[in-house]
């Protein structure tokens, strides 16, 4: 398995286009720099690993304070190409995070996720994750 690779450059982003694809189906080669550069902005964070020479499975993260948390780290996305699931791509990114964490003496990481994204909340369960919120969205018409 590779290195986690940090997306720093709008090259590097396009390239992890078809990974961000498979959580985001929504974002495409015409919108992903507008999304990129805003939240680049708000002190986002793409890193992601590549083998077969693409990137199969990337994350995307701020360091953020709340005060009900402190300083930490929120987790926007994780995801891995349907083909390359199951083979330790996420729980390797989710270390990578977990050491940018304590390396910065954060308090903690946070992350949201679907309810029926069942396999993704045994990762996150098997690796320490506590579900301590419900989250609510308001859809607001246009």
């Amino acid at each position: 398995m590779s290195e986690v690779k940090i997306a720093d450059t709008d090259e590097k982003v396009l390239f992890c286009l078809e990974a961000i694809q498979s959580l985001r189906p929504h974002i495409t080669k015409e919108n992903v720099f507008e999304y990129i550069h805003t939240m680049r902005k708000e002190n986002y964070h793409l890193i992601y690993l590549e083998e077969d020479g693409k990137a199969v499975a990337f994350s995307g993260y701020r360091f953020i304070t709340h005060l009900f948390t402190g300083d930490s780290i929120y987790i926007d996305d994780l995801g891995t190409i349907a083909e390359y699931r199951g083979k330790g791509y996420g729980s390797k990114l989710l270390d990578h995070i977990f050491n940018i964490a304590k390396e910065n003496k954060l308090q903690e990481v946070r992350l949201d996720s679907g309810h029926h994204r069942y396999d993704a909340h045994r990762l996150y369960l098997n690796k320490g994750f506590k579900i301590v919120s419900h989250h609510f969205a308001l859809q607001l018409e246009q």
